[in-house]
């Protein structure tokens, strides 16, 4: 059995969205960040770096896998699937995986830390991350001009960066004009896997909509950043 360490995020949604499409059979274990349990001994042996997710994989042995993407290679190597095993196809995945990775993640995250959570408003650092945002955003779009999914076959790489992009209005960056992503948004938000993922390890309210949910959801992560 696979045990998962996670919480509500888009890192964390990245390894519950792929267990559920891979219909892999799963426990749960809510990591309380706010009671910053992702750095008490016990969590630290599972993942060094202190964050979630993290998974134990009972089946290899109680194996230890920490970071979202290797999570979601291991998942995907496991199964035979969500990953092609001939060189171009696997190419092709982990290329816009690691542009997730790499790029929409962390300047997301950024965004969120600036626009949301950062209680100095820094114009030029908002401005900053939310247009790259927009412009990885943009090289998605013309990525799916051509092709209902981003690698080819829906893919390890539709999953993690849709557990991102789909906050976009958290990190206040529009979608208005992207006509392909906005699509591609629609075709992952109906998928019941992704849908049932992205509500592990809890359903959380559309914070942007919410407003007394999103004034204690900053509250929490201002008090996180200054540890």
């Amino acid at each position: 059995m696979i045990t998962l360490y996670t919480a509500p995020t888009p890192n964390g949604w990245k390894a519950s969205c792929t267990l559920e499409e891979l219909q892999l059979p799963y426990e749960v274990h809510a990591v309380d960040l706010g009671a910053n349990e992702q750095k008490e001994p016990w969590f630290l042996a599972i993942n060094p770096n202190g964050r979630i997710p993290a998974i134990v994989d009972g089946d290899e042995g109680d194996l230890p896998i920490f970071e979202s993407g290797a999570i979601m290679v291991h998942l995907a190597e496991k199964t035979g699937r969500l990953l092609p095993s001939d060189r171009a196809g696997r190419a092709r995945v982990l290329s816009w995986l690691m542009f997730q990775m790499g790029g929409v993640g962390p300047m997301m995250g950024q965004a969120n830390v600036f626009y949301r959570y950062f209680p100095e408003k820094i114009p030029a650092a908002i401005e900053r991350y939310q247009n790259e945002s927009r412009r990885l955003f943009e090289v998605l779009d013309a990525g799916l001009a051509d092709a209902e999914w981003l690698a080819g076959d829906f893919s390890l790489a539709d999953i993690a960066n849709w557990c991102w992009v789909r906050t976009y209005k958290w990190s206040g960056v529009p979608v208005e004009g992207l006509e392909h992503l906005q699509r591609w948004l629609g075709q992952m938000n109906g998928r019941p896997a992704c849908r049932k993922g992205a509500e592990v390890p809890f359903k959380v309210p559309a914070l942007t909509d919410d407003a007394e949910g999103s004034e204690a959801f900053v509250k929490n992560a201002q008090e996180m950043l200054q540890r």
